[in-house]
């Protein structure tokens, strides 16, 4: 039977270096740009507004679903692991995204909420639909593939598992991304992921991976909230921050896109980690009537703009994030893209 390893070229194989089957790897984090291009030299995927997944198929065909931050989520996919250990090469480690999808066809984190926050499979696996939209694999026969190219590593992809539903070949588009940037947003899109094709998998943030957002939309530490105001349950709003150079700074306040079980579920996981002083260090959040707490919590939050005073304007609430420290939380800084070196031709 051949092996996935023989499916790249000789190039590709020389570049996969052989290793025991790993207990983890970083996953490869892609940088913000502001300036949208298009090349030949780059694959462009939808950006899809989910949960990031690296997922480990054992070479006995166990299956470990691991959040980026490393918390197993076996108990909130049980769908996506028994899947992969059906469909999927063993011996793998895959790259990718949980997504949930609205009526329209838009991927939408907050309708993964109700899996998250599950208490266990069962529950998890009543809820809404999921699907594992994979983009990348890592190791593949006993190699790690990380310096193996882009485009190497997704021609093996395609053929290390069988793909039908709930898994998904994450498809790419070569060049022609500005107007595939316009559909994205039209069609109410996160946006896009520009990947150089030659490059390697970093371990880490990367300028060869770029985000081409629709929206502003990223991760915040709440350090606080306030009262509830009329019939309002829980609480009125979270108090947001990020950390600059080890420093909690306050970006302002977020009151809408919270439903009523929300607001009580969460009332009482911020009511067990209420402090008496303020865990910022810069900005100046309001002195009285809000409860103060532990920056232990991360959400998401979707905005149309900073301001010079680092507030956010017109925030809206998507959910609350498990895959991140809140000390790896900072404010998304555009990455620095220049010609010729970053984009190639």
């Amino acid at each position: 039977m051949a092996k996935l390893i023989d499916t790249l070229g000789e190039d590709a194989r020389d570049k996969a270096k052989a290793r025991n089957f790993p207990d983890w790897m970083d996953p490869m984090l892609a940088r913000l740009t502001h300036d949208h291009f298009t090349s030949e030299d780059w694959v462009f995927e939808r950006k899809l507004d989910g949960e990031r997944v690296v997922a480990y198929v054992e070479e006995d065909g166990s299956v470990r679903l691991m959040s980026r931050n490393g918390k197993c989520l076996n108990d909130t996919y049980p769908d996506i692991a028994e899947a992969l250990g059906e469909h999927a090469a063993k011996g793998l480690v895959l790259d990718g995204e949980m997504a949930a999808f609205d009526e329209d066809g838009v991927s939408d984190f907050q309708r993964l909420q109700p899996r998250m926050q599950a208490s266990g499979p069962e529950e998890a696996a009543r809820q809404v639909k999921v699907f594992y939209y994979v983009f990348d694999c890592m190791h593949a026969d006993g190699h790690d593939l990380s310096n193996v190219p882009l485009k190497e590593r997704k021609s093996l992809l395609r053929e290390a598992v069988e793909w039908e539903d709930p898994l998904r070949f994450t498809e790419h588009r070569i060049a022609d991304s500005l107007d595939y940037y316009e559909q994205a947003c039209d069609k109410g899109w996160e946006g896009l992921i520009a990947k150089k094709a030659d490059a390697g998998y970093t371990h880490g943030r990367s300028a060869n991976w770029l985000k081409f957002k629709c929206v502003m939309q990223q991760e915040f530490v709440i350090g606080g909230f306030t009262e509830p105001q009329g019939e309002r349950k829980g609480f009125g709003a979270l108090l947001l921050g990020f950390y600059r150079d080890g420093k909690l700074v306050y970006a302002g306040q977020v009151g809408t896109g919270f439903d009523d079980e929300f607001l009580e579920d969460t009332r009482e996981k911020l009511d067990r980690i209420e402090r008496e002083d303020s865990p910022y260090d810069e900005g100046d959040p309001p002195a009285k009537g809000v409860h103060f707490v532990e920056p232990e919590l991360v959400g998401e939050v979707e905005f149309t703009e900073w301001t010079g005073e680092d507030r956010l304007r017109h925030p809206r609430f998507q959910g609350l994030r498990r895959d991140k420290d809140p000390k790896d939380v900072h404010k998304e800084a555009e990455s620095q893209v220049t010609e010729p070196e970053a984009r190639g031709s």
